[in-house]
């Protein structure tokens, strides 16, 4: 299967994605998260960073429960500045 080429609103998604992630760990280690959910910490640092603007799901599903946010939320703050003006 190939994979399409990332458009600019999903590197902004995941930047946006990263901001929020950092955000949310606050002042915990990203060792220690990382570690809480299974992953190393290069790819926690690289989806905080936006390196990985499109993580798996059940990634970005593991890190909103150990952090405490909603996907639901996460959803809507990560959404294009341009899909949210015309919501």
């Amino acid at each position: 299967m190939v994979r399409l080429p990332l458009t600019p609103e999903d590197h902004e998604r995941g930047q946006k994605l990263g901001e929020l992630l950092r955000r949310a760990r606050g002042e915990r280690s990203m060792t220690s998260v990382a570690a809480a959910v299974g992953m190393s910490p290069e790819t926690l640092r690289k989806i905080e960073s936006g390196r990985v603007p499109t993580p798996a799901f059940f990634t970005v599903a593991a890190l909103c429960s150990e952090l405490g946010v909603s996907l639901d939320d996460l959803t809507d703050r990560c959404a294009p500045a341009a899909s949210r003006r015309s919501a």
